[in-house]
């Protein structure tokens, strides 16, 4: 675990300061003129002081998109963005310039970090307009509304924390034609539909959902992610939880599904998962029997079936496992459990079947569940894993800005500890932009009224309560490809 802390720092360090590359973005007509209407406020009215002097047009859109964003921040209890004045954009508080990737002698906001500020407000298209993007954190905080649809141009985003605030709508599908994205990270907001199947064929290292409104049935290409960490918690997805997941053997780090809607049986082959070290399908509606492929699950350290319609035995190597610290079984209908079984569940193995133990379900209950035998095939669930499909193409026929030649180690969030609420990621960088602590929001202000621009006492910086036009497309945005200017 260490030497992952190690890869993930130097990875967020490597990106903040951009490990150099002199190859030129290219440079797009319809982008372009997509990008001059935002740099030109649009229908906002956004001008710049004429005395102002930036020192590269970078700075100058960096100074646009974040005055943009000042005007619609309708609560800063904390005065961050008080020192959100002037040209030098790199002194604002939250926001971190590096040199830019295709050209060193100019600095360009690589990073944005405004986690637990409590500011209130909105996110302004104009946003879009920091395309040197290498993170974008703004957990814990009251934003809320859509996001815009202009932050298809990060095109080298690594890292995307949208986490604890109030965002809605369908899953944000500008993150399908992120090139570079590695760590998604949109839990607790109020996301909901279905997730789209574009999401597990993408290259990202951790998928951080919980805690939104996202339901139907899980896409049956899950397997095809690569990514270490998968939380699901906490929506409303059914039906079965596909047997592809299996093809992560090699990658998948932790899988939490708990508190959802599954209705069917474990994937019998889900023991393939050799690296797995934390399994939490507690809180669902899970039925048959615990898979005997389950005990060759070496690494496994924390396993969660509690609060399901489980039956039968508990194999009988499971609770052997050279790993495994904790296993939380009670609420199920269990017959035979082992006493290594019942240490490592704290002795806590109530509401099962198990004779001579106290607070286990009547003999009545057991009985009449127990007579009816699970038929898993009944469910419909695919049995065997599904074979990995070529990558998908790109969404957009437009070249993209090529990555650095020696890309950074995908990051490698701290393991979970999924107890009755699994906790969120935490981690701190030894470079700014920093990650701070992910905190489960206990309570949540009431939501704030509609943001207003405030009065414009910042020389002539004009504001307009009229966004900006939006993207051709709702469903599938444009992906402008920008072309730094000099």
């Amino acid at each position: 675990m260490e030497q992952w802390f190690h890869h993930l720092h130097r990875a967020i360090f490597l990106m903040i300061v951009y490990v150099s590359t002199t190859q030129q973005l290219p440079v797009h007509g319809g982008s372009t003129h997509h990008r001059r209407v935002l740099l030109e406020g649009g229908d906002t009215g956004m001008v710049c002081d004429p005395s102002f002097n930036f020192e590269n047009m970078r700075m100058r859109n960096a100074y646009v998109a974040l005055q943009a964003w000042k005007a619609v921040i309708d609560s800063d209890p904390h005065g961050v963005t008080n020192n959100w004045v002037g040209p030098n954009v790199c002194n604002y508080t939250g926001v971190y310039c590096a040199k830019s990737l295709d050209n060193p002698r100019e600095r360009t906001v690589a990073g944005i970090d405004l986690n637990h500020k409590d500011l209130a407000g909105r996110l302004p298209d104009h946003l879009g307009l920091l395309y040197d993007l290498g993170i974008f954190h703004i957990n814990s905080n009251r934003f809320c509304g859509a996001l815009p649809r202009s932050f298809v141009n990060f095109r080298i985003l690594f890292e995307l924390d949208l986490s604890n605030n109030r965002f809605t709508g369908n899953f944000p599908h500008f993150v399908l034609q992120l090139p570079e994205l590695k760590y998604l990270d949109i839990r607790f907001n109020e996301f909901e539909g279905k997730l789209p199947e574009e999401l597990f064929n993408k290259n990202l290292d951790a998928i951080l959902i919980n805690n939104n409104r996202f339901s139907d049935n899980l896409p049956e290409n899950i397997g095809n992610s690569h990514a270490s960490v998968i939380v699901l918690a906490n929506n409303k997805f059914s039906g079965c939880v596909p047997s592809s997941i299996t093809n992560m053997t090699n990658s998948l780090d932790e899988l939490v599904l708990r508190n959802n809607e599954f209705d069917s049986c474990m994937p019998e082959t889900i023991g393939m998962l050799k690296n797995l070290t934390v399994l939490d399908l507690s809180y669902n509606n899970m039925k048959g029997e615990l898979p005997t492929s389950i005990e060759k699950m070496a690494s496994l350290e924390i396993l969660n079936v509690a609060h399901n319609m489980l039956s039968g035995h508990i194999p009988e190597r499971l609770c052997s496992l050279p790993k495994l610290e904790k296993f939380r079984y009670e609420y199920n209908f269990f017959v035979n459990q082992t006493n290594e079984c019942l240490k490592l569940a704290g002795d806590d193995d109530k509401r099962n079947c198990f004779k001579d133990r106290p607070e286990q379900r009547t003999r009545a209950q057991c009985g009449k569940y127990l007579s009816q035998p699970v038929n898993c095939s009944a469910f419909g669930c695919s049995r065997q894993p599904t074979p990995l499909p070529p990558p998908a193409p790109p969404t957009q026929p437009a070249p993209v800005p090529s990555p650095p030649p020696t890309a950074p180690p995908a990051p490698v969030p701290s393991p979970l500890q999924p107890p009755l609420s699994p906790h969120p990621i935490s981690f701190t960088p030894t470079q700014p932009p920093t990650h701070t602590p992910y905190p489960s929001p206990a309570y949540l202000p009431p939501s704030p009224r509609n943001p207003e621009c405030p009065p414009c006492d910042q020389g002539p910086v004009y504001c307009d309560h009229k966004p900006p036009s939006p993207s051709p497309s709702d469903d599938q945005p444009e992906a402008p490809q920008f072309s730094p200017s000099n």
